[in-house]
């Protein structure tokens, strides 16, 4: 060591400017068994940060004379840390020049703009206090409102102990609807309370019958049970009696677990949680598994997954952080086994005719496609078909639509999110008929007076020009044809 060394400090980490929030950094820092120096320009704090044994010199952080008073061979990391955003810039550039880039370097902003500023400036973190404590505190509230909801659905549980719960899921329910049910049933065993999931309609869709298929999962029909032979009723992936679901409408509901918005339904429920923001049901149950302290199998952990999985599709549409927390938490509790061939059913025929004259029937307004497929037996083939169109080439918005059972079946996608899709089916096809998600929604309208055509491509005629007129109008687009 040369004599010029011995007059440098060697600290492992820099802090500039020992405010409230430096002066906490370095307290933290210290505990951690780190060694540490302290800059400032207020003699008298520095000489207050000595008494408590912190090595610390007096210094104007933007002077770049402060930096070559450092010995920076043992720097790990320096923090910009006073509350002037000049001076950290300033001291950014100093330490630009005269530090090497393999140091960690944090600056702290007062806003959205120096933050930007600083983290071009080469800062590695630039961070607004502010917002890391509006961050934690909302996550303690989220926290705290998390615990109230386990232990008041926890205890509407032991009010009906050793009683039968009907679970309820939507008609041609997919795998976040099945999987979030096959949750709430796991956590009323654990309450010694006997559940039967119920659907109706058809699980049509290859994917939704390889995932009932290979996990076991047992579903029942709705039609062949007495709803009122249960003691209590749950809607899950669900929220409205009535809607898209054979109870009868304002059906008391002891349980709504649902992740679809209510719009300006009023639900008649003991218990109810609907988180619009949240991209699946499943996320929802997977929590209150974890709060209730549920033991999570691999055949629930694995439907849960791919629940989560399909209804954000891989995580692109309508995540929050909660499904990717979700996510993390069932991944290695998964039977990837299965996960694997879940991912590649088998497509088929009418599936693949019915892609094929959804193709065929497209008409593309601006952004907006729309295709009439005909008359259909596999509903959960629509999606499907909205899902593939969506790919196309300069296409936003997708809508697909068919005739089946006295109804027509619409569903459609986009990527837009300002379309805001679940709204606009609303607009176009009722409150009652209609429903979904910004970025993926569906409707089902009775025939109507459509029902005395008697020739059938006049039926299709006359439900083509009726739905493709009503989703224009509700989107403000004049169709070009007219």
């Amino acid at each position: 060591m040369d004599s010029s060394d011995k007059t440098k400090f060697r600290p492992t980490y820099l802090i500039l400017g020992s405010g409230s929030i430096g002066f906490a950094v370095a307290k933290e820092l210290r505990e951690r068994d780190k060694d540490l120096i302290l800059v400032d320009r207020d003699s008298q704090k520095v000489e207050t940060l000595r008494e408590e044994a912190y090595e610390a010199i007096v210094g104007d952080i933007s002077d770049p004379e402060v930096l070559r008073q450092i010995n920076v061979r043992n720097l790990v990391g320096i923090l910009v840390l006073s509350s002037d955003n000049d001076a950290n810039k300033k001291a950014l550039e100093n330490i630009k020049e005269i530090i090497s880039s393999d140091v960690y370097c944090v600056a702290r902003a007062t806003d959205i703009i120096n933050k930007q500023d600083m983290e071009s400036m080469g800062a590695d973190l630039a961070f607004i206090p502010s917002r890391i404590v509006s961050k934690s505190l909302a996550r303690s509230v989220e926290r705290a409102e998390s615990l109230r909801r386990g232990s008041k659905l926890s205890q509407w549980f032991k009010n009906i102990a050793n009683g039968t719960l009907a679970i309820v899921v939507h008609d041609n329910p997919d795998p976040d609807a099945i999987a979030s049910a096959l949750a709430l049933k796991t956590i009323a065993e654990s309450f010694n309370v006997r559940s039967s999931i119920l659907y109706h309609g058809e699980i049509g869709h290859q994917e939704n019958k390889a995932f009932v298929n290979l996990l076991g999962i047992d579903l029942n029909r709705m039609d062949e049970h007495d709803i009122s032979d249960f003691d209590e009723i749950a809607m899950v992936d669900c929220a409205v009696p009535g809607t898209n679901n054979m109870l009868p409408d304002g059906t008391h509901l002891g349980i709504v677990i649902d992740h679809h918005p209510l719009g300006d339904a009023e639900i008649d429920a003991d218990f109810l949680d609907v988180r619009p923001n949240v991209g699946a049901s499943a996320t929802i149950l997977t929590k209150y598994l974890q709060e209730l302290n549920v033991e999570i199998g691999s055949t629930l952990a694995t439907a849960l997954l791919y629940g989560i999985r399909t209804d954000t599709l891989d995580f692109k549409r309508n995540t929050d952080s909660a499904d990717l927390s979700a996510a993390s938490f069932l991944y290695p509790l998964s039977d990837h086994e299965v996960l694997d061939q879940l991912e590649r059913p088998s497509m088929s025929i009418e599936t693949l005719d019915i892609l094929g004259e959804a193709i065929n029937n497209r008409q593309v307004i601006g952004s907006y496609l729309l295709s009439n497929v005909g008359v259909v037996r596999d509903r959960d083939a629509l999606p499907q078909a909205a899902d593939y169109l969506l790919n196309l080439e300069g296409v936003s918005t997708s809508i697909v639509f068919g005739v089946s059972d006295e109804k027509i079946y619409i569903s459609g996608r986009s990527n837009d999110i300002r379309v805001r899709l679940g709204e606009v089916l609303k607009q176009a096809f009722g409150e009652s008929a209609a429903g979904g998600h910004s970025t993926a929604a569906g409707a089902q309208i009775s025939l109507g007076l459509f029902n005395d055509t008697k020739d059938r491509q006049t039926l299709l005629r006359l439900v083509n020009e009726a739905v493709v007129k009503k989703f224009l109008d509700a989107v403000g687009v004049e169709d070009v044809d007219e």
